[in-house]
């Protein structure tokens, strides 16, 4: 059609829609944090770059960490030759249970000793060999539990400084983009100190405090309408997820929106257009976009009268229809007036009351 088109202002009917603003934020979020004190050593990019599940972000120095992992080893060193040592002196105490106590070499003095005083010792009752031998066979099995004991502690305390050097490397938990950051090459950080934001923007979705009284006409994969702060795009969403609580204090019920690919940025405004079933249904004029032009912040259309002539007249617009190619009005315009399609630029009009509400 040419510009000068003229369209008959329609009406249409249907549940009231509410407009809620919302912020567009990713699927996935998390914020990093230092887990034990230290110096940033390395940081792998700024915000925006782009990263694969598993690639380290953030790192710091774990020199001391090293430090002690040696020293554990070396104990655990020491305590695996007490033990071989404690496994022989119990071998030696089973097959040579005498040789502690007897005397070198093969003289005279050992072999009275073996054959006529410790028996006389052991008849009269002042030594019990016996006793003596489970004794000292029980000391040499403490000394083996005990160095294995020592092992064990040992070992513990190497998966122990092993945890904390995981935890001086911050790794990308899934694939996603750095967000902001918090720290620098150089600066020393506390446990608990966050490092960098980290998200998956490939997903995006809407967040919005619902009111209490319009979380009943809203369920699970419905599918609504959204329009975007960016480029005053109409887009369609999905009810993602519902809260099971409601805000205590703002009576709120908050709801995440999927937004289709590709359409926005996180942190950006956005509208979802959310259905009022309390609410009685209404009718509103109906024009197409094109016919709207903006004087300042004030949006108007040229009415065309009685006599052909087109009058420009404020008007106050509603909600965008599906498509994205008509709008409803609130009040200026009645159905069956007629309103240029698309105003010539240059076009000269005076200004006319509005007729309606």
């Amino acid at each position: 059609m040419s510009g000068g088109d003229h369209f008959v202002v329609q009406q249409t009917q249907g549940v009231p829609n509410v407009s809620l603003g919302g912020t567009v934020v990713p699927y996935k979020e998390v914020t990093l944090s230092a887990q034990l004190p230290g110096r940033v050593n390395y940081l792998a990019g700024i915000e925006g770059d782009t990263f694969k599940e598993g690639d380290r972000l953030v790192e710091l120095d774990d020199s001391e960490l090293m430090a002690k992992r040696e020293a554990a080893l070396a104990q655990l060193a020491n305590a695996d030759a007490q033990l071989r040592n404690a496994g022989v002196q119990y071998s030696r105490e089973l097959w040579s249970p005498k040789s502690r106590s007897a005397m070198g070499g093969m003289g005279m003095p050992n072999l009275f000793d073996q054959m006529f005083t410790r028996p006389m010792e052991d008849a009269f009752g002042e030594r019990d060999q016996g006793a003596e031998r489970r004794a000292d066979i029980f000391s040499s099995q403490t000394n083996i539990q005990q160095a294995r004991n020592t092992i064990y502690r040992v070992q513990a305390e190497i998966r122990a400084i092993d945890a904390k050097l995981r935890d001086a490397k911050s790794l990308a938990p899934f694939d996603g983009v750095i967000m902001k950051k918090f720290v620098e090459v150089g600066d020393t950080v506390q446990p608990g100190q966050p490092l960098l934001k980290y998200a998956d923007v490939e997903y995006l979705q809407i967040v919005v405090d619902v009111p209490g009284r319009l979380r009943p006409g809203l369920n699970e994969g419905m599918m609504l309408r959204a329009e975007l702060d960016v480029g005053d795009r109409d887009v369609p969403v999905r009810v993602a997820q519902i809260f099971p609580m409601a805000d205590a204090q703002r009576h709120t019920v908050t709801i995440k929106f999927d937004l289709p690919q590709g359409v926005s940025a996180p942190g950006m405004y956005a509208k979802v257009l959310v259905p009022d079933f309390n609410a009685p249904a209404r009718s509103n004029p109906v024009i197409p976009n094109s016919a709207i032009r903006y004087n300042g912040s004030l949006p108007g259309v040229y009415v065309v009268g009685e006599d052909g002539k087109p009058m420009l007249r404020l008007i106050r617009v509603g909600e965008k229809l599906p498509g994205g190619e008509y709008s409803t009005v609130l009040s200026g315009l009645q159905a069956g007036e007629r309103v240029l399609r698309n105003p010539p630029l240059g076009i000269s009009a005076g200004w006319t009351s509005s007729q309606g509400q």
